[in-house]
């Protein structure tokens, strides 16, 4: 079972689904399009509310164009040990200026929930029982100290006077 959660608790009645061969929308559900069913239903149309769904692989730079349009972007984790979800995100909110919801979704798990915070993600769809048991809980893993910037501020809005962001 797949739940979404974000820092204020599970929600229910979410209506975003990865469309299978087996699993096809209904009703009021809406599926994740991909980066190029979006550009050509956007192009088509002036439509907006879009959800894209972004793969390991995908340019997501090609969404600039199209990002006040997007009510969500769900960014897959096909495995705990594909970190370029991360740098997705990270381009999106802090190059792009992507301000829309931010979704992970895939191989979730609880270790990388505070990290996928700090890159810029808001909410997240989890499987994972032991991820799902822990939110639940409101048992996050903390880390205190960070030292590279990110999407979201360190806590207390601490800085170093040393580090430096290239624009």
């Amino acid at each position: 079972m797949t739940r979404i959660w974000k820092e204020t608790g599970f929600i229910e009645g979410d209506r975003w689904i990865i469309e299978t061969d087996e699993i096809k929308a209904e009703g009021q559900q809406r599926p994740y399009l991909s980066i190029d069913q979006l550009i050509e239903q956007a192009d088509a149309t002036n439509e907006v509310g879009f959800g894209v769904l972004i793969k390991p692989a995908d340019d997501v730079a090609r969404l600039e164009l199209y990002l006040d349009r997007l009510a969500l972007v769900a960014v897959l984790f096909p495995a705990f040990s594909d970190g370029r979800g991360f740098s997705h995100a990270s381009l999106l909110r802090e190059r792009l200026g992507y301000t829309g919801e931010l979704r992970a979704v895939g191989d979730v798990l609880i270790d990388h929930v505070p990290l996928m915070l700090r890159c810029g993600f808001d909410s997240f769809a989890v499987s994972n029982a032991t991820a799902l048991k822990r939110l639940a809980e409101n048992r996050l893993p903390g880390i205190d100290v960070h030292y590279q910037p990110t999407a979201r501020a360190a806590r207390d809005g601490e800085t170093y006077s040393w580090r430096r962001r290239s624009a």
